[in-house]
């Protein structure tokens, strides 16, 4: 079974341990990874700022990137719900294969919560808006984390709140943005977790960054760094 990775430009700049992380969990499960050298951004910013033109061009490049593959994998649920939700509405003729975020194939499609992981560490999910209400891969990422040997997974008091990240919305809105980041990194410390996941680099860069200033307080690492990790 041959599948691609797309790996978003944050996780390549910012997180590049994130797709490395994604291809050792998949390889481990018998799926033949490929890497499209290709790929290039999916257009994301361009469409939320109104760069019609050049986010059709992009997509346009990922419909040609990824043609022939029975299946894109991505450790970016922003990313996904991008391709899977957008595209259409910039050019309803555009295919791809079907794409999925790192989460939904391994449940959805290989049918797999123990991925044999071991991670022993006690653990807070922020599920991410574009995983909650675009993909609606609802407890996917919490079967996957409960299913991790001697993890211990938290859980936060209001787990459907924004970290108030948005790409251009934490650039065009900037005191607004960090002080939505603040009330969810309250919420995630207050459960008392030493290491912070999520399906989404952007989410944890965000929440990460806010940590940095304050001084202290847990990991962020993303989802599939702990479901690659191993004794």
């Amino acid at each position: 079974m041959a599948i691609a990775l797309f790996v978003t430009c944050l996780a390549d700049t910012l997180f590049p341990r994130a797709g490395i992380a994604t291809v050792q969990v998949l390889e481990r499960l018998g799926v033949e990874v490929d890497f499209p050298s290709a790929q290039t951004c999916c257009g994301q910013m361009h469409f939320n700022s109104g760069y019609r033109r050049e986010a059709a061009q992009l997509a346009a490049g990922f419909a040609e990137t990824f043609a022939g593959y029975e299946a894109v994998v991505s450790p970016s649920a922003s990313c996904a719900a991008m391709v899977r939700h957008h595209y259409r509405r910039i050019d309803p003729d555009l295919v791809t294969p079907p794409v999925y975020e790192l989460t939904e194939y391994l449940v959805d499609v290989l049918g797999v919560t123990d991925v044999g992981a071991y991670f022993p560490h006690r653990v807070v999910l922020h599920q991410t808006c574009h995983s909650l209400r675009l993909l609606r891969i609802g407890d996917r990422p919490r079967q996957l984390l409960a299913a991790v040997t001697g993890l211990e997974l938290a859980d936060p008091t209001h787990p459907d709140q924004c970290c108030g990240f948005g790409g251009t919305f934490a650039v065009k809105n900037p005191d607004t943005s960090a002080a939505m980041g603040t009330d969810k990194l309250n919420d995630l410390t207050t459960a008392g977790a030493e290491v912070v996941t999520s399906t989404d680099a952007s989410c944890l860069m965000h929440l990460g960054g806010l940590a940095a200033r304050r001084g202290g307080g847990p990991r962020f690492v993303h989802l599939a760094e702990i479901l690659a990790a191993t004794r």
